[in-house]
């Protein structure tokens, strides 16, 4: 059964992704070349103008790019960067005179993501090495925050979304995707493994929607959801969703 030390299921993440870091292989525990290669959400023609060190590492359920657009001049916040695509690609939308920042508790992925920023030559994005409920982050100096897939991993979501909702502007948007749940999983689901691999730590669609609306947000928006991993051969992966939500302060 999983842990209720919330500091064990950190330690646990932060290995788990210090060896996605290191082996390439995907958030799922199969060998793979990166969740963005794999999925129609990425548009191929913006994969072609980063490095495979930055695709091959992407980790996700969706792409928070897609939600809302990402205007010029923009500051913007990714909750979980790993290895930075999502802070790269974001770094195109804001421009020369935009800001995009990275936070991500695993010292690996952002030597790896320094590393990429590097080799790329982008000059508008910073990574933060802190956990997304302690950013660091400067209050209402934000103007959009992304999340792909992360804040599930997070023993308190609450928390995060206090944190989002503090750093963010007034009208600023978050735009995350995550892993929710239709109804309860089994005994035989709930692992310290299966919570590294966004499941065990996923909550109920309406605990995780009202948990942002307790944050303070003001407008809550499911944009789209999907099952998950529809050909999974467990039955309750039936009632694990990956969902897009837009939310405003």
């Amino acid at each position: 059964m999983q842990t209720s030390d919330n500091n064990q299921i950190i330690i646990n993440v932060t290995n788990r992704y210090t060896d996605l870091a290191v082996s390439s292989n995907d958030c799922c525990g199969e060998e793979s070349n990166g969740y963005a290669n794999n999925s129609p959400e990425y548009p191929k023609e913006e994969l072609v103008t980063l490095i495979p060190t930055v695709t091959e590492v992407s980790a996700g359920c969706g792409n928070p790019l897609t939600i809302s657009t990402i205007r010029p001049n923009e500051t913007v916040v990714d909750f979980g960067s790993g290895g930075g695509i999502d802070c790269f690609l974001a770094s195109k939308q804001t421009g020369p005179n935009g800001k995009v920042y990275g936070v991500d508790m695993t010292p690996a992925m952002i030597n790896l993501a320094n590393k990429n920023k590097e080799k790329l030559g982008i000059q508008n994005v910073e990574f933060i090495e802190n956990q997304i409920d302690q950013t660091g982050i400067a209050s209402e100096s934000v103007d959009v925050i992304l999340s792909n897939c992360v804040i599930n991993l997070a023993p308190d979501k609450s928390n995060v979304f206090k944190e989002a909702f503090r750093i963010l502007k007034n009208q600023g948007r978050l735009q995350i995707c995550d892993i929710v749940l239709s109804g309860n999983l089994p005994d035989e689901a709930i692992t310290d493994d299966n919570w590294c691999h966004c499941l065990s730590g996923a909550l109920l669609k309406a605990d995780y929607l009202e948990s942002i609306s307790d944050a303070g947000f003001t407008s809550v928006e499911t944009i789209s959801e999907r099952v998950y991993q529809p050909d999974s051969e467990h039955e309750w992966m039936k009632s694990v969703y990956s969902i897009s939500i837009l939310a405003t302060k």
